[in-house]
């Protein structure tokens, strides 16, 4: 069995965050006005730097909020916002922002067709696996397993978490699942991948 292979099966027996998020969605609604600046209102970011929320997991978006108040996951902004959340405003949030609707992107065609081989089919020369695997053929994600939505998201936010998983400064994967992937990746591989899932719907 290959090693991206024994990777994904790994990574699927490993017991995922399984803390429902079960939040509110409008004491969410009043608790996501101090995200609004950088994510927008709706969840949707006005800007590649920081990511959209429209659409994604309930759960994922608690626990990445969960990691940013433990220290699991480093980003000094985050940090700071999540430091005074409890649990119920972690779950409220992650109730909103699921409940909005995510805008579609738009890929470029440069290298469109390289990103969609590496999302749909992997990498066999450096053992890289298909990101459907975990992510689905519409990059929905795997709400039980706790993969996130990916779909329309910015591609510079993605490569900056692909780039990060790669140098060990983001840690709180799954299994270290992505961090083992990332750092097979080069960055055209990265831009490529990002790009497409940019477009992806």
């Amino acid at each position: 069995m290959k090693l991206g292979n024994i990777l994904f099966v790994a990574a699927m027996l490993v017991a995922p965050f399984t803390v429902s998020a079960g939040g509110d969605v409008e004491a969410g609604k009043v608790k996501a006005a101090v995200c609004a600046g950088c994510h927008g209102a709706d969840g949707n970011s006005p800007s590649s730097g920081f990511p959209s929320l429209a659409g994604q997991h309930a759960d994922y978006i608690a626990k990445q909020l969960a990691d940013y108040k433990s220290g699991a996951r480093a980003n000094g902004i985050m940090q700071g916002q999540a430091a005074g959340l409890s649990e119920e405003d972690m779950a409220d949030l992650g109730a909103y922002f699921a409940s909005q609707t995510a805008k579609q992107g738009v890929a470029a065609e440069d290298n469109i067709q390289k990103g969609e081989d590496i999302f749909r089919g992997g990498i066999a020369g450096t053992n890289i696996p298909a990101c459907i695997g975990c992510h689905g053929a519409n990059g929905a994600g795997m709400i039980g397993a706790g993969y996130p939505a990916l779909a329309g998201q910015y591609k510079e936010y993605t490569v900056a978490q692909l780039q990060a998983f790669r140098s060990g400064a983001r840690a709180n994967d799954n299994a270290a699942m992505m961090r083992t992937i990332a750092e097979r990746m080069t960055d055209a591989e990265m831009e490529a991948v990002a790009n497409y899932i940019q477009g992806l719907y």
